[in-house]
């Protein structure tokens, strides 16, 4: 009875790639974290694994064979809102941002070290499940030591209010919304300020600044929202929160 119920607890990976010297070294790392993996050698192979199966988490590389990286998950996000990782050996700016605004969760750079891709995936996991928690209308955010009363419009740091102006709340309030996903630029700009703002980009900085300032022990050393460089910015979760 114990051991079905430590593999019902295992997490459902797809892992989408064509490179025999990854699959091998991913099987055999990511069993050991404790992952149930399914392997899909080419792009058209992934959809229709993806339709069959149950999957947690979909790990999928950029340049596949029969259909690309970016077509899988276009077609995965048409029917589910499953965490999509990306793996890349390219790390171009305009692929990645391009992923992220079709859908993707996050993305890590070949060659990477199995602890960064694991803890990725459970940062995507754990994301997942403080928006499904949090779903609907919600009058609180909460997300570490941070809260926030929506609908009075204050934030607290632990047990310390402190005073948002009105950008400053929104931009806060999304990126706590998508804790441990990369947000791009482009798309804090439009949530924020809206699709038709033609200032200067640089404002969205600026207001990521003074939010560190107010809520990091560190500003100049945040681990709370991070730059993801040539992306946008990410709000880290850590195991303490």
């Amino acid at each position: 009875m114990s051991k079905k119920s430590k593999s019902e607890q295992r997490v459902r990976l797809l892992v989408v790639e064509d490179e025999e010297s990854f699959i091998d070294a991913l099987s055999v790392g990511l069993d050991h974290e404790g992952f149930d993996i399914t392997i899909a050698r080419d792009g058209q192979e992934a959809v229709v694994l993806f339709d069959k199966g149950n999957f947690d988490t979909v790990l999928l590389d950029l340049m596949l064979p029969k259909m690309s990286g970016l077509d899988v998950c276009r077609a995965i996000r048409v029917k589910s809102d499953v965490p999509i990782i990306i793996v890349s050996a390219k790390g171009e700016e305009v692929d990645m941002v391009l992923m992220l605004e079709l859908g993707a969760d996050d993305y890590v750079t070949k060659p990477y070290r199995l602890r960064e891709l694991v803890a990725r995936i459970h940062a995507v996991l754990r994301r997942r499940e403080i928006h499904d928690q949090s779903s609907g209308e919600q009058e609180q955010i909460q997300c570490g030591r941070i809260r926030m009363d929506i609908d009075a419009r204050r934030c607290f740091v632990g047990d310390a209010e402190i005073k948002l102006r009105k950008k400053e709340f929104a931009l806060l309030r999304l990126l706590l919304e998508n804790p441990g996903r990369v947000l791009t630029r482009e798309v804090l700009i439009d949530r924020v300020w809206g699709s038709d703002y033609v200032g200067d980009t640089k404002t969205l900085d600026v207001h990521i600044k003074r939010l560190r300032t107010l809520i990091e022990d560190d500003p100049k050393n945040p681990t709370g929202i991070t730059t993801v460089r040539g992306v946008g910015y990410r709000f880290e979760i850590t195991p303490d929160d």
